[in-house]
């Protein structure tokens, strides 16, 4: 089997091509990337035959496509607004897909991949992907599903790299339109920083105050539990506090809009001007508290009583104790190991549908918690019976 990791120089892909390295059976690991100088860096550093380097850019259709054919799958880690481009290339050139984000321009290939008899499946890291497992897992306990809330604390520096950067003013921008609540049987519109709500966090986070985002959780999940009568989804998310007030105060300000303005006789969006400067900045580079925190909060029935799963996941400390989990590296293998782990089960034939899947319709929750569990990456799991005296059991899985 042979991968292509396309964006593999970036901070999070890289995590997910040393995971291939340690734990997977491909026999060729191909990094791909724009970037010629930190992707041979890339290799030089895993010293495995297995992997090498190729240089690519996306903008040229032609020249990926020729160079993606061959392969079983492309592991592509590449930016929001590069998704659209990347998987025409992944599909023309007859691969398997799986990316991180899944803000939708994957549909437009479904049929393609079809034709080649291969899948695509888009946004798999830990939110969206293990906390569509995660819901999954609770809700194939129950007959019918009322409530689901997915909740997340991504504890990271605001501008550590600029897709980071990138994916912070996507998500609350205040004209983007997918920023939705399933709620009743429709999907509902919501404004930046709406439905303000106290998640408690496992230790060293805490309790925060998260607030809706636009995450392919809340369609995905729609479509998976049609037939358990689901009534709300609601995904969350959050960020270090100190990100959060900032992004609060560009919001209240107007500067989330992007607006053009005129400097030195240069015209610049305001926005991006603030974004260039973090990413070249102390304070954008840092933050006092690394790490990912999931949260899934699924309510429903069993046998007519109203049940409550709470699902939450615990990794390695960020302080040094566990050597590969330093600072940033808590946050960035968080999100690089689940794609890792996915890209090898399309790739080894596990996934039996083609086409662009959701998740919950690619993977059994189980076979990923086996696989995170591995790694140091542990679910947990309590159940509360709501019509009767509490009872709480965890589980670790």
């Amino acid at each position: 089997m042979k991968v292509l990791c396309l964006g593999g120089a970036g901070r999070i892909c890289r995590e997910s091509i040393l995971d291939l390295v340690q734990y997977s059976s491909f026999e060729k690991i191909t990094v791909a990337d724009f970037n010629e100088e930190e992707g041979r860096k890339i290799v030089e550093a895993l010293n495995d035959p297995r992997v090498d380097f190729v240089q690519i850019n996306v903008r040229d259709h032609e020249d990926t496509v020729n160079k993606m054919r061959g392969y079983d799958i492309v592991m592509d880690g590449t930016t929001i607004t590069l998704n659209g481009l990347s998987t025409a290339c992944i599909a023309e050139a007859g691969c398997h897909g799986i990316n991180l984000n899944g803000f939708g321009a994957e549909d437009a290939y479904n049929d393609t991949f079809k034709k080649h008899a291969k899948t695509c499946v888009p946004g798999f890291g830990m939110t969206p992907g293990v906390t569509q497992m995660m819901a999954m897992h609770a809700a194939n306990q129950l007959d019918t599903v009322e409530t689901v809330r997915v909740s997340h604390g991504a504890f990271r520096p605001i501008a550590f790299s600029r897709s980071i950067t990138e994916t912070t003013t996507y998500e609350y921008d205040p004209l983007l339109p997918g920023r939705v609540v399933f709620e009743n049987g429709e999907f509902v519109q919501v404004p930046p920083f709406a439905r303000p709500r106290e998640i408690q966090l496992p230790e060293p986070y805490g309790k925060t105050v998260q607030y809706i985002i636009p995450h392919a959780e809340t369609k995905t999940l729609a479509t998976a539990l049609a037939d358990k009568q689901v009534q709300l989804i609601e995904v969350r998310g959050t960020w270090p506090a100190k990100n959060m007030q900032l992004v609060r105060a560009l919001y209240d300000w107007g500067f989330m809009r992007n607006d053009k303005i005129t400097v030195n006789d240069k015209e610049i969006g305001v926005l991006d001007c603030i974004s260039e400067y973090l990413f070249h900045s102390t304070e954008g580079q840092e933050t006092e508290l690394y790490g990912y925190s999931l949260h899934v909060e699924v309510i429903g029935t069993k046998e007519g009583r109203r049940v409550q799963h709470v699902l939450y996941h615990t990794h390695p400390a960020s302080d040094g104790s566990v050597e590969g989990w330093e600072k940033l590296r808590a946050y960035t293998r968080n999100v690089g190991i689940p794609m890792a782990i996915a890209t090898e089960m399309i790739a080894k034939g596990m996934v039996k549908k083609t086409g662009v899947l959701i998740p919950e319709e690619a993977f059994e929750p189980a076979e990923v918690f086996a696989e995170l569990e591995k790694r140091g990456i542990y679910m947990h799991e309590e159940i509360t019976q709501l019509d009767a005296e509490n009872e709480s059991v965890e589980v670790v899985r």
